[in-house]
């Protein structure tokens, strides 16, 4: 068994949940010991897709002339396309038409969370439909002091400063502007967002507030990978995640991961994997945000890292490939895949 796992536009990507997701697959299919190649010209039994452009289009196409087994990883839906690009709120019936005809052209799709799942069997989608997490690469997260260290000289904070971080898109949906008036409402705490958008696809407001319509004590560093991140995510005071819809979230993942408190806003996709005030905090409200946030930060609620680092550990990439694994044999099988079986195992 061999697959082919596709990416289109690598490059712009790369820096998205969707970037990550791949990398995530590379690295859980080499630990589960499945023969992959990310090359479409290579022979491949398989053909695992991320994308959405023409060229996934061609792929499919070429794959199913071939007699090719086609799994589409469906990271998407119309929930989490509104509220991002520019004209996205106008558009999303019609993309949500094109999933619907791209995703129904695969033998099975994988997709990251029973809520997401949920989401895809109420478009009528007849196709077996597997839940597996993007996955956490554990090791990458650890708590390094040394990490800590370039984090907090790159930000030049002081000793005492109190530091609440974010990564995402610049996208409403991600609850960006909710960072904003939490953060006014916390003059005493520095508010960072890692993260970026290119401004030409964003709506005006939301360029506004990243160039600079926003409080003195907010950082809008773009995006940063490497030593410095992974410091933050460990060193920080809390990760606070407002977003509003997500199929996943591969940045709630590694914050877990990091042995970080995590406050997300009490949405749909968490059910199942995410316990308010047993590994996360949750909210619903601004001002809940930031009454938790104080709280957070001056330890009056508990410590929840060491519960929300086991709920990383559930979904670790070893985890992951032990499923993808499984799925692509049943596929191969020309079986259904029990995504019960799966769930179970993670």
């Amino acid at each position: 068994m061999k697959v082919l796992l596709y990416l289109e536009g690598e490059r712009m990507l790369e820096k998205s949940g969707i970037g990550r997701a791949f990398e995530h697959q590379k690295k859980a299919l080499t630990c589960a010991g499945v023969d992959y190649t990310v090359d479409a010209s290579d022979e491949y039994d398989i053909l695992h897709i991320n994308t959405y452009g023409f060229k996934s289009r061609q792929m499919i196409r070429r794959a199913k002339k071939n007699g090719k087994k086609v799994v589409y990883h469906a990271h998407s839906n119309a929930e989490d396309f509104r509220n991002s690009f520019i004209g996205s709120n106008q558009v999303a019936s019609l993309y949500k038409k094109y999933l619907i005809y791209l995703y129904s052209r695969s033998d099975h799709l994988i997709t990251p969370t029973t809520y997401a799942k949920k989401i895809l069997e109420s478009y009528g989608i007849q196709r077996p439909i597997s839940v597996v997490s993007n996955g956490i690469d554990l090791e990458k997260y650890q708590v390094s002091k040394e990490k800590e260290a370039k984090f907090r000289t790159f930000f030049q904070l002081r000793p005492d400063q109190k530091v609440i971080i974010s990564v995402g898109l610049y996208f409403h949906r991600k609850g960006i502007t909710d960072f904003i008036e939490v953060a006014k409402q916390l003059p005493q705490y520095t508010f960072i967002w890692f993260g970026y958008t290119p401004m030409y696809t964003i709506p005006k407001d939301i360029r506004a507030i990243v160039k600079g319509d926003h409080p003195d004590n907010v950082i809008f560093p773009g995006y940063i990978k490497g030593e410095i991140i992974e410091g933050a995510y460990s060193n920080a005071d809390l990760f606070f995640f407002p977003s509003y819809e997500e199929t996943e979230g591969i940045v709630v993942l590694e914050a877990l991961a990091s042995h970080q408190n995590v406050l997300v806003r009490d949405i749909p996709v968490y059910e199942g994997w995410l316990e308010k005030d047993k590994n996360a905090y949750m909210g619903t409200t601004n001002a809940e945000f930031c009454q938790k946030i104080a709280d957070i930060v001056e330890k009056k609620l508990p410590d929840l890292t060491q519960a929300g680092y086991e709920t990383a550990q559930s979904k670790s990439i070893q985890q992951i490939g032990t499923e993808l694994k499984k799925v692509y044999e049943t596929v191969l099988k020309g079986r259904a895949v029990d995504s019960r079986s799966l769930e179970g195992m993670s």
